[in-house]
């Protein structure tokens, strides 16, 4: 293991995409975002990672395929 390693190109992230959507879940209190799926029948939401960043947001996009991305609060 070095200190210095390159980055690994990013995995393309699979879901079904009749089944679910991608969205970013945003609290109102401290600002925190997460990213991940939400089911479209049942609306339960599959967490996949914690948004710090915009270039980690816009890693997640590139990891979905998705231009855009929904916000709920």
């Amino acid at each position: 293991m070095g200190l210095f390693t390159k980055k690994k190109a990013a995995a393309p992230l699979e879901y079904d995409r009749e089944k679910e959507y991608p969205v970013l879940r945003c609290s109102i209190c401290n600002g925190e975002q997460v990213a991940g799926f939400k089911d479209r029948e049942s609306g339960r939401f599959r967490e996949i990672t914690l948004i710090r960043s915009q270039s980690e947001l816009e890693l997640f996009m590139k990891q979905c395929g998705v231009s855009s991305i929904a916000k709920e609060y």
